[in-house]
């Protein structure tokens, strides 16, 4: 069950006051110079950012194992240029993290 926003660390709130729906246009150069990370459905983006603020390299190394979180390929690049799909994102220095909506 997700948190009420009363219930959110301040690290929490200010990463959801921070966290957008783009375009694939916005996020373009992020991918092209390797700082897009994509983040599974399964997960809750703004954990994930958290995470790695908090330098959680345990918790993201599990991420990455499991592929949950990984650099957006080619082919994900390719799916969202050809869509009109607004996707969830979110700056943690030096990454931008992405995430497809839930249906």
């Amino acid at each position: 069950m997700a948190k009420e926003p009363h219930e959110l660390s301040l690290l929490e709130q200010e990463l959801c006051k921070e966290t957008a729906k783009v375009k694939w246009p916005e996020i373009e150069p992020f991918f092209a110079n390797g700082s897009l990370v994509t983040v599974d459905n399964s997960l809750d983006l703004i954990k994930v950012a958290v995470a790695i603020t908090e330098n959680n390299s345990d918790q993201f190394k599990t991420w990455m194992s499991a592929e949950l979180v990984l650099n957006t390929t080619d082919d994900m690049a390719i799916k969202w240029q050809k869509s009109d799909l607004s996707l969830w994102a979110v700056v943690v220095k030096p990454w931008v993290l992405v995430q497809e909506p839930s249906n």
